[in-house]
């Protein structure tokens, strides 16, 4: 993906993870190969698959409309979540027969307030060609309180370079009143600090990855603690999460390869194609934040214009907020696979449409968890920022500190 087009904004609730945080793939999402124009007649996303309230609302009323609808063809699912308390809850709700819209359902269908909520849905039309649509959008919190929105989700078992992350829904002041008041804590027993990136984002991780089998317990006691002059936080919630086994990934753009290791070990080497030349790759350490069997990618969101249109990108897994992912490429010519960097910046592996299960884009994608670190070599791209996606492993220990309030 070019870096026009890295940019993502989230918000959420209550110790709300961040789970599909920064997640707003249909609208924010942009690398394919350069030679591979979507020549489909598929509408741009905003009009093939309507989704209410709009992607990055915020502060949506509980009586507010939800829905999701399409002009023509037929919705062939949806889902919709709501995050709270780092948990995640699924909203009743059913297609309509005509498979023209989906309309929540049961006693959750009013919306809750001091939420975020999740949308992804995917549609065919009359032909036949899937379209796949992701939004985000937040209810209202209450006058004069913040929150902080979490990840990793509650009870998941994650990478060794998972970054505990918060993001809070109002500018913070006090920065170490906060900070002191969010304890992370493992076993077995690491130093794990905070790192401020602005007033609104709050990153941990300790000075190394965390080894496999750790177990981390997130403390958010931040219940009437003063972020900002006049305004509390609401929040008191223990969350925890488990380590899974050690895999990552090293991309080299100049050699079109990507080493995956586990434990240490080299598990398998697969031919990738990255950014061409002006459209380069993040060089630099990139954490893997979600994953998406399907996404949509379209260049007029992310300043290319009309360039390409892919409404069904296959096994996408996002490395940054502004839109560089490692994902499946059914639509480039399979020589460029190992030998050429054709993308706008993403780390093509090679797929079939439709999503097999047994392609190198699949099988990465299945092996992979939230979490696992792909760093990327060998580009002619500047380092990715520590704050875009959880780049904070792009930082020494020494400079990771001083970002701390508390030092």
């Amino acid at each position: 993906m070019n870096h026009v087009a890295k940019r993502a904004v989230a918000s959420s609730a209550t110790v709300l993870t961040w789970a599909g945080l920064l997640a707003v793939l249909a609208v924010l999402s942009g690398c394919t190969d350069a030679g591979s124009i979507f020549s489909g007649k598929a509408r741009p996303p905003q009009e093939a698959i309507l989704i209410t309230p709009l992607d990055g609302a915020k502060n949506i009323g509980p009586d507010d409309r939800m829905e999701v609808k399409v002009p023509d063809g037929r919705l062939e699912s949806v889902k919709v979540t709501r995050i709270a308390d780092a948990q995640r809850q699924e909203v009743p709700g059913r297609i309509a027969h005509d498979g023209l819209s989906w309309t929540p359902g049961g006693t959750t269908g009013r919306l809750r307030l001091a939420s975020k909520y999740s949308v992804d849905a995917v549609a065919l039309d009359g032909a036949g060609n899937r379209s796949a649509r992701h939004t985000t959008f937040t209810t209202v919190v209450p006058e004069h309180r913040f929150i902080g929105y979490f990840r990793p989700e509650n009870r998941s078992t994650v990478g060794t370079g998972m970054i505990v992350s918060f993001n809070f829904n109002r500018p913070v002041k006090n920065r170490a009143a906060v900070q002191k008041a969010i304890r992370v804590a493992s076993v077995p027993a690491v130093e794990v600090v905070g790192h401020w990136f602005g007033d609104n984002r709050l990153d941990f991780r300790p000075a190394a990855y965390w080894a496999p089998g750790t177990e981390v317990t997130v403390r958010v006691g931040l219940r009437d603690v003063e972020g900002a002059p006049h305004v509390y936080g609401t929040q008191d919630k223990t969350v925890a999460f488990k380590v899974g086994r050690s895999q990552t990934s090293l991309v080299d753009a100049a050699a079109h390869t990507m080493e995956v290791r586990r434990d240490g070990r080299l598990f398998s080497t697969v031919p990738i194609t990255a950014g061409y030349p002006g459209m380069d790759t993040y060089n630099g350490k990139m954490v893997v934040s979600e994953k998406y069997d399907v996404t949509r990618m379209d260049g007029s969101t992310v300043g290319f214009g009309g360039e390409y249109d892919i409404t069904d990108v296959p096994h996408a897994l996002r490395l940054t907020d502004s839109g560089t992912f490692v994902h499946g490429n059914y639509w480039s010519d399979e020589s460029v696979f190992g030998s050429s960097n054709v993308s706008h910046g993403c780390v093509g592996l090679l797929d079939v449409r439709g999503g097999s299960s047994d392609t190198p884009a699949a099988r990465f994608f299945d092996r992979t968890l939230i979490g696992d670190v792909i760093e990327v070599v060998n580009s002619e791209d500047k380092q990715v920022a520590p704050d875009n996606g959880l780049g904070g492993w792009n930082l020494d220990w020494t400079r990771w500190k001083a970002g701390s309030a508390l030092r």
